[in-house]
């Protein structure tokens, strides 16, 4: 019977471990093969080994994109996770938490290119509300907030918080009802108060959720892509360049795609730990849930 059951099994998983290894692997394979060479897309390629690897280090907008995307996962995790655990804590079993996490969550049902839109408007030195709201506190300064350095990256880091927090704020909402009420209220017998309770208590048992919305949120922040192309393009000077977007950049603008199958080699190698942890950390959760 078990050996009919995982018969029926490998037969049920072929079709999606083919898609898999047609979509995913042989492309990932054919990318380090690709980073490998010398290419513009046209003329023939010429192999240069790991020089392309070579290069990028010694590139300064390599650098800087790398620098950018490190900034992006660290607001992320301040702004975004944190925020959203704390308003999660807030809002936990108050009048009104369906209609508030709603509000929240609106965001992330809108695609990036519509927050980029929504956003690009909001930040526009001629027509923008922001530097409207500053004219009307009187304070008479047009702002160029996507075009200087370095409002540019922090203006692109508060879009992108308000889209990812929605999804941060529910994911810790549900870790949060699934904590047993008897704990909680053995810590206030036991004297403790709300922020004791939240250190020692809550915030112990959400680790699990907190371990997988912090995996999500790195692996987000490296792969930013949309939003920072259609609000600034990775300018000015490429000084918003995340690696995703020098990757894009110089692959299909500036035509050195064997350099730009190197950048996303090493975005790759950056993110597939992460994820490694991430869905270690997923299955350990589900594991639990399932005894």
């Amino acid at each position: 019977m078990n050996k009919l059951f995982h018969r029926w099994g490998y037969i049920f998983a072929f079709p999606a471990v083919f898609v898999v290894t047609v979509m995913f692997i042989i492309p990932m394979f054919q990318n380090i093969y690709l980073s490998l060479f010398e290419s513009d897309g046209l003329s023939a390629m010429k192999f240069v080994g790991f020089n392309n690897y070579v290069h990028m280090f010694l590139d300064s907008n390599f650098l800087r994109s790398v620098l950018n995307s490190l900034i992006w996962v660290a607001f992320t995790i301040v702004f975004s996770v944190g925020a959203g655990l704390l308003v999660a804590v807030f809002v936990n079993g108050i009048k009104g938490e369906t209609l508030i996490k709603s509000v929240f969550f609106m965001p992330l049902a809108i695609s990036f290119v519509s927050v980029g839109a929504i956003w690009w408007y909001m930040y526009s030195k001629e027509y923008g509300v922001l530097n409207e709201c500053l004219r009307l506190l009187g304070i008479n300064v047009k702002v160029d907030w996507l075009y200087k350095v370095p409002t540019n990256n922090i203006s692109l880091l508060i879009a992108w918080s308000w889209q990812q927090l929605g999804g941060n704020l529910v994911m810790f909402l549900m870790g949060l009802t699934s904590i047993p009420a008897e704990q909680i209220e053995a810590s206030r017998i036991d004297g403790c108060n709300r922020w004791k309770t939240f250190i020692y208590v809550t915030f112990p048992m959400l680790k699990p959720i907190t371990t997988v919305v912090v995996g999500m949120a790195i692996v987000n922040s490296f792969k930013a892509f949309d939003l920072i192309y259609i609000m600034t393009r990775g300018g000015p000077v490429r000084s918003s360049e995340t690696l995703a977007v020098s990757m894009f950049v110089e692959s299909f603008q500036r035509n050195h795609q064997g350099y730009g199958a190197a950048i996303g080699v090493f975005l790759t190698l950056l993110i597939l730990p992460i994820t490694a942890i991430y869905m270690k950390t997923t299955s350990a959760v589900d594991h639990a849930d399932n005894k």
